[in-house]
Order: structure tokens, then C-alpha cells, then sequence
């Protein structure tokens, strides 16, 4: 029997047993909830530093910070800067130079504080960028590398009534890439574990500095319990496994407690309550010196007994965690507590989990030995993924929840179900994941390596990295797939063996790919680096699709944002202006020829509105045909994934939101295509002008929405005066679920396609469920003809707190879009760049009915 390359990959990483291979002890859950102990102590050092740059190494460390500023702990160097008013706007014109030369000297950071009053205290660092060294009370206590590894240290000897905790952070380096230089890229950040895309290759340049996660005190007791591993063990009988890890330097004996309530819906809550010892037969045993390693030097390294504790329970009257679409989210929170005897005080952990499986099936014909199993199978069901490609949030290291929700709420309302959060940002955040748990959006999450970096990088930090995120991750039902990193092409290496072997032995429930594009996925840029005709992405086919797509400006309200006094007012612009500076590679690789060109196919671009209307356009044209034609394809092709959802700088680029979370047009277009049900039509080409074409139609059904009903598809064309040139109609019952149905051809003569544009608009009904999109075609003959359109009228009104907009005009209205004018980077509404027949009004559900306007392409 073949072997699929999961098999075959999984073999060579010679991993041990995966946390749940051994025999648990069976346990039956009590209704309701029970009082946990008291928790061992944490005090916060976040919030208010002092910040400095280089200076008399002796002065700093004895805290001599009188040319400091301030600084917000957890935030970045650049932040601090910025906010003490020290340099510009970083984000405006071309000031990230200021704040870019910042990063190559030291940076000091300060704190003072009382002494804790907790018995056995650590002194914890959870994530640094990138090298830095910690001294307390003029202590040397060690140093640490890598940005997504924490540091630790015990400091109870070094303790003062009034104490100084000082930071050195050691400058970014700096190294010339000679092939591909430009005065922005700096290719150092091979040399460490970091987010390599603010290195000045992906429109941003501020290799970042900073203590951007949290930094505490912790009370570290004498027998401590440490995060505990829920897994699904049987999903139809809802039995859970649980795991936890003990260590202690001692014997010891205490009680454990765990409840299981419901998170996000009502339901009974449950628990169990055990004494458990370390000579009991419940256990696991291995020695190992988890607080020290060779990249974490801190203190005497100590032995420690690991004791994992492995119980089975099941959950009565469960309910499943599905992805966004097919199901509720539905969550659970856990809360385990250890209690040593003799302790005042417990170890702690609360989680959020979830019951759902996640396996991978073979492509159809499969397995193959050179392909991956692409077929995504959660709780059972296989399923087509529709998703989008996620990139760090911030170069400046802002991590903000709110704004997280912003952009995960917009894929959700997208009808996203995966994100591929790509080996050139980070292991995401706890707030990133907790929202995709919440909102049903799965994540493939790649480790910090592109490009083969992972034979460059030091391998500690890389392994460090790997271990300590997956530890903290893996309880998320969001994340369903291991990935190496990012267009590696040489990922055989004993690297990313590691990383295979680590996904095996601390989690085994996720597939691991060495890397993306690999086994029958595919990155295709042929429209944008190569400058191909749109055409090139309305034809592209995979198997799986991990990246493709075109950049495209911000709105205009955006630009005018990152564009200086100056030069707000000028156009067209220059290549060494601000506005060709916000592109993907500062313009240094023919960034702005590259827009003008897809603009171009649609318009003039005689003014910054008409510029930035047009390269909409096109982006939104490069997408939706893609992704519509990939799940046409279903299940050859069993995903797709176009690139971005979002951006880490405001710049055109390849994100459908811009980076202060305003809406592009390719949005609602996407939304369009990835809509549960769906009907489209398939071009091969844009250009169809006096040619004779049989248009295949599709019905998508993912979820089974439309099993046992009628249903109706309507197809229609109309010319470049909004006549009607011809209309389909198409009919049947759909007495089984089928995901992809061709109820026929749209066929059009060469006379009725001799017009520019010719638009298509197709609409699906059954019962009282409906959804439309439309298409424009032949637009190129006459430029900007997809906007001079004959105008027609609309009205809007807010009624019962939502929007009515209506076509009172005696022509369909093309393009239809409500806006917040300067509140765009918040708004959000149901649909946007829609279609109105004549006489036609629609509802729709706005964030916010005041200060709205209403418009479309062909508006009075």
C-alpha cells in the first residue's frame, strides 16, 4: 500500500511517545463546581521603565538613568521612542529611518521595586527581542537569546528592602545582502530567532528592540504543577485525556482538583478531586533540568523528578468545537490546582479547550509518496478550507487585543477558516489564538524560518523556541497544523527534524509539515513579480493553494494618513515621493511601476481616488477567480489561502485590509467567494469581446445548507449601457449534499459580448435563503469604462438600527458601497460593492449607523 509523504516524513523523525501513549487512569467526572485553594503568588513589573541608550556600562547598572525616558513594559524600543516624542511618527513619509538606526546601539532598561513577599521567588522574562543580559542589584544573573523563549531565574539570595532590576539589550546587527541590497534590508536577522519580515524586506524596516511580553515575579513552590494537556481521546464517546506534569526535587504527596465548565455557552459545570502522591503508579517518571539550558543561564542548574500524571474522563452532553461555518465554536474551560501537603499555596493553570479532531485524508488517487494528505477532516467531516494568509500585526510590537479582534473579526465575517500564520512573523499571541478559538478560525502555524534560514539560525534558540510555544499552544482547538516555516526549499536538515519530532513528542495531535509550499501546495506570483495579465490568476489550479495574490493600495483615507502635509496634495506621484516609498519593497523592485500597471488595465488613475479605486479592483479580480475556482475543483483542490488578510506597516501590499484595518474592496469580493453557499461562473479569460463562450456555472454547497431543498440559479449579462443581453436560468432539488454542482453553461454569442464592459451577475435562491456577485469583463478596451457606467439613484435610510439602501433609479446600480467616511480603519458593515437591480433595496447590518454614505460605481 503506498505511503502518503505525512508517513513517510513522520518516520524520519525518530520521535518518542507522544504525551497520551500511555494508559490513563479512568475517572469519572462530579456534577458541579468546587472551591480551588489559593494560588501561588505573581507580581507584574509591567506598566511603567525607564528607557536609555548606550552610556557607562557601571553607571547603568547601578542606575544611573538620568537621560532616561520613559517606557511601557511590554512595548519595543521604537514605541518608547515615539511616544516620548524622541522621533516622528515612525508609520508617516520616511520616518522609520529615525527609529530603524535606533536599533543598532545598546538600550538600557530600568526598574525598581519593593521586595516581594513570597517564599521562593522567580524572577521571569516571557519574551525579549533579541539579546539581552539581566542584572539585579548590580547582579550579573545571565542572558538570553531569541525573541520567543522566555528566561527565568531564582532570586531570592539577591533581594533587597528597595531593589534595581536593570536590562541590557544588545543592538541589532547588521548585514548587507549584496544581490538583492537596498538602502532598507538588513539580512542579520538570520543570525537569531526573530520576526525576520520588519527586516526591510516586506515594506518595513524597524528591526525591533524591546521587552514585548510580560515580566514577573513568580512564587516558585517546593512541588509545582505545571500547565496541564487536554486531547481528545474518543470524539463520539466526548472522552477527554488529560495530562500534567509535576516536578519536585522531593516526594511528596497532595491533592489535585480539577473543574470543567462551559466557556462561550451555558451548560453544567463538573469536576474531580484526588489525592495523588509521587509514589503512586499514576505516573510517568523522567529526570530532566527544565529551568536551565544552554541558552538560559541563570543559576545552578537542578535535577528535578517530572512525574506526568494521565487521567480519562468523559464529558457529559458535550458539544463539539467546529470551524467558523460549519458549527459553534463551543469551548470549555479547565482549572487545575495542586496542593501540595504542607503548602500553603497551590500551582495553578486555567485553559480553554476544545472537542474537536483534526486529521488529513489523501488527495483523490491518493496517498502519494511526494504529496501530503490535504484533505482537512475536523471532527469527521471533510472539508473544503478557505482561509488566508495572517503576518505580524505590528513592526513596532503592539499587540493589541482590540485590534486582533478587529482583523480576526473581519476573516470571520469573511467566512475564513484558516490562517496560515507564516514562518516570517512569530509563534502568535495567547490574545491571537483566544480569539481564533472564539471565532472558529483554524491556524496552520509555521516557526520563526524562511528561505532555509533554519541552517543559519542557532539551533538553540530555535529549539527553545519550538519547545516552550508548542507547550503553550497546543490546548487551542484553533490550531490544527504544525508547519516548518516559509518557501524553504532545503528542509531535509536535522533542524527541521527537530521540529517534527518535538510536534510528536509534546503535543501528536496535529499533522507537521516540514514546510509551505511543500508536498502539493503551491505559491504562484505570477500577477505582480512576473507582471502577468490578470488573466494568469483566473486560470491558476493546485492542489492546495498556500499563497498567490496582488498588492494593492490602502483607501484613500488610509494613504492620507501615512503620506505627509506635503505631499497629500500631489499627483501623480514620484518615485522617490512617499507614496511609492509605502510599497512592498520601498519601491526598489519596480514596486509602483508594478501597481501602475495593474491599475492601468482598469483605469487612467488621473487622480489618487481613481488610482486607488483601480488597483482595487484588480487585486479583487486576482483573488476571487482563484478562489472560486478552486473550490469548483473540490476535491482535487481541497483549500485556498490567498495572501493577506492583514499587514505589520500601512504600505500598498498584498493584505485585503490595510494596516490600520480598513476594508479593501477584495474583502467583500472574497467574501463573495468563500460564502458557504455560493454560485459563480468560470471565465478562462477576462477578454471575451465579440467571442462565443460557454460560461460553466457552479452551485457550492459546503456544509449541506441546501440538502432536500429546490434551489434556483439565475445568470444575466448586461452591456456597457446596463441593457440586459441575455439571462439563464437554471433549476433543481438537491436530494443529497453535494459540495460542487454544474447545473450548466452560460452561453453568450459573439454579438452579445461585444460590449465594454460586459457584466455578469449571478444570483441563487432557495426558500428564503439568496446570494449574488457579479463580474465585469472586456474592461480594458476603454479605460475606466467599469466607472463611467450610466448613473442610476440610490437611497438610504436606517430603520429599526439597520441600513436600508435603495435603487430608486431605472438602471441596475454596479458596485454599491456604504462607507463611514473617516472611521473606516473601525467600520464595518454585511456586504459592500454589491449589485441593485432597478428598484431593488437591500438590508444590511453596519458597526455603526452614524455619519454613513451611500454610493456605487454608477451613482448620480
Amino acid at each position: 500500500m503506498s505511503r502518503s509523504l505525512d508517513s513517510i516524513e513522520a518516520a524520519q523523525f525518530h520521535a518518542g511517545s507522544r504525551p497520551m501513549d500511555a494508559v490513563p487512569l479512568r475517572i469519572t467526572l462530579q456534577s458541579g463546581d468546587l472551591r480551588h485553594p489559593a494560588a501561588t503568588e505573581s507580581i507584574s513589573l509591567d506598566g511603567g521603565w525607564l528607557m536609555a541608550p548606550d552610556g557607562n556600562r557601571d553607571d547603568r547598572i547601578a542606575g544611573n538613568f538620568s537621560d532616561a525616558i520613559p517606557a511601557v513594559v511590554p512595548g519595543s524600543v521604537q514605541s518608547g521612542l515615539w511616544q516620548a516624542g524622541k522621533v516622528p511618527d515612525p508609520k508617516v513619509g520616511k520616518n522609520d529611518a529615525f527609529v530603524r538606526d535606533q536599533g543598532y546601539q545598546n538600550w538600557w532598561f530600568c526598574k525598581k521595586f519593593d521586595r516581594p513577599k513570597i517564599a521562593n521567588p522567580r524572577l521571569v522574562f516571557s519574551g525579549v527581542a533579541n539579546k539581552f543580559g539581566v542584572f539585579l542589584n548590580g547582579n550579573y544573573l545571565g542572558q538570553h537569546g531569541g525573541m520567543f523563549g522566555s528566561w527565568e531565574a531564582e532570586i531570592a539570595g539577591h533581594l533587597l528592602d528597595e531593589n534595581l532590576l536593570v536590562v541590557l539589550i544588545l543592538p541589532i546587527p547588521f548585514e548587507e545582502n549584496i544581490p538583492h541590497s537596498h538602502p532598507q534590508l538588513n539580512e542579520a536577522w538570520r543570525y537569531t530567532v526573530t520576526i525576520n519580515n520588519i527586516y526591510g524586506w516586506h515594506y518595513s524596516s524597524m528591526p525591533c528592540l524591546g521587552i514585548w511580553r510580560p515580566v514577573t515575579i513568580e512564587e516558585a513552590p517546593s512541588v509545582q504543577m505545571q500547565p496541564p494537556f487536554i486531547a481528545v481521546h474518543d470524539l463520539q464517546k466526548s472522552e477527554v485525556d488529560f495530562a500534567v506534569e509535576i516536578e519536585a526535587a522531593v516526594q511528596w504527596r497532595g491533592r489535585l482538583k480539577i473543574t470543567i465548565q462551559p466557556e462561550n455557552f451555558e451548560g453544567a459545570a463538573f469536576h474531580i478531586e484526588r489525592e495523588i502522591a509521587s509514589d503512586e503508579q499514576l505516573q510517568i517518571l523522567s529526570l530532566r533540568t527544565p529551568l536551565n539550558s544552554p541558552n538560559n543561564l541563570a543559576g545552578t542548574p537542578k535535577a528535578v523528578r517530572i512525574q506526568t500524571i494521565r487521567l480519562r474522563f468523559t464529558i457529559p452532553d458535550a458539544r463539539l468545537w467546529w470551524p467558523n461555518g460549519m458549527g459553534e465554536p463551543n469551548l470549555y474551560r479547565c482549572t487545575a490546582s495542586f496542593l501540595a501537603d504542607g503548602d500553603t499555596r497551590a500551582s495553578i493553570s486555567t485553559t480553554t479547550f476544545g472537542l474537536r479532531t483534526v486529521t488529513m485524508s489523501p488527495l483523490p488517487g491518493g496517498p502519494y509518496q511526494d504529496k501530503y494528505n490535504w484533505t482537512f477532516v475536523i471532527n469527521g467531516k471533510p472539508m473544503f478550507v478557505k482561509g488566508t494568509g495572517w503576518c505580524t500585526m505590528d513592526s513596532n510590537l503592539e499587540f493589541i487585543r482590540d485590534r486582533y479582534d478587529r482583523f480576526l473579526s473581519l476573516a470571520r465575517d469573511q467566512h475564513c477558516q484558516l490562517l496560515r500564520a507564516w514562518g516570517c512573523g512569530l509563534p502568535e499571541t495567547d490574545d491571537f489564538y483566544d480569539l481564533c478559538d472564539r471565532y472558529g478560525l483554524m491556524v496552520m502555524q509555521e516557526w520563526p524560518t524562511a528561505w532555509n534560514s533554519q541552517k543559519i539560525q542557532p539551533y538553540v534558540e530555535l529549539e527553545e523556541t519550538v519547545r516552550q510555544n508548542t507547550l503553550r499552544l497546543r490546548n487551542h482547538p484553533s490550531l490544527v497544523l504544525w508547519c516548518g516555516g516559509n518557501e524553504s526549499w532545503q528542509v531535509e536538515d536535522p533542524v527541521i527534524d527537530m521540529m517534527g519530532r518535538l510536534s510528536i513528542e509534546l503535543d501528536g495531535t496535529r499533522p507537521f509539515h516540514r514546510g509551505e509550499p511543500r508536498g502539493g501546495s503551491r505559491h504562484d506570483y505570477g500577477c505582480w513579480w512576473d507582471m502577468k495579465p490578470l488573466d494568469y490568476n483566473v486560470v491558476m489550479e493546485s492542489s492546495f493553494w498556500g499563497e498567490f495574490g496582488i498588492a494593492s493600495t490602502p483607501v484613500v483615507e488610509s494613504v492620507l494618513r501615512y503620506l505627509p502635509e506635503d505631499e497629500k496634495n500631489t499627483w501623480p506621484p514620484t518615485d522617490e515621493g512617499s507614496f511609492a516609498y509605502h510599497t512592498p519593497i520601498f519601491n526598489h523592485a519596480r514596486d509602483l511601476e508594478r501597481l501602475r500597471l495593474y491599475v492601468s488595465y482598469f483605469s487612467e488613475g488621473a487622480s489618487m481616488s481613481e488610482f486607488v479605486q483601480a488597483s482595487q479592483v484588480a487585486q479583487a479580480t486576482a483573488l476571487r477567480h482563484t478562489l472560486e475556482r478552486a473550490r469548483a475543483r473540490w476535491p482535487h483542490c481541497t483549500g485556498a489561502l490567498y495572501y493577506k488578510l492583514n499587514d505589520n506597516y500601512p504600505a500598498a501590499s498584498w493584505s485585503i485590509s490595510d494596516w490600520y484595518g480598513a476594508p479593501k474592496i477584495a474583502h467583500y469580493f472574497c467574501q463573495d467567494a468563500f460564502a458557504p453557499v455560493h454560485a459563480c461562473v468560470m471565465v478562462s479569460k477576462l477578454n471575451i469581446e465579440n467571442e462565443t463562450v460557454a460560461l460553466p456555472v457552479f452551485l457550492l454547497d459546503d456544509h449541506g445548507a441546501l440538502a432536500g431543498r429546490d434551489w434556483k440559479v439565475q445568470v444575466r449579462a448586461f452591456d456597457q449601457h446596463l441593457g440586459l443581453v441575455h439571462g439563464q436560468e437554471y433549476k433543481g432539488c438537491a436530494t443529497t449534499h453535494e459540495p460542487v454542482r454544474n447545473p450548466g453553461v452560460f452561453n453568450l454569442s459573439a454579438a452579445q459580448t461585444k460590449a465594454s464592459p460586459l457584466l455578469v451577475v449571478v444570483d441563487w435562491k432557495s426558500g428564503e435563503k439568496q446570494g449574488r456577485t457579479f463580474y465585469w469583463l472586456n474592461y480594458e478596451a476603454r479605460k475606466d469604462s467599469l466607472f463611467q457606467l450610466p448613473t442610476t439613484r440610490l437611497l438610504m435610510s436606517i430603520e429599526r438600527g439597520k441600513v436600508l439602501v435603495k435603487n430608486t433609479g431605472p438602471l441596475p446600480a454596479v458596485g454599491v458601497h456604504v462607507l463611514r467616511p473617516g472611521h473606516l480603519a473601525k467600520f464595518a458593515i454585511s456586504d459592500n460593492y454589491f449589485w441593485l437591480d432597478a428598484g431593488e433595496m437591500i438590508e444590511l447590518e453596519a458597526s455603526d449607523t452614524s455619519g454613513l454614505t451611500v454610493s456605487s460605481w454608477n451613482h448620480l
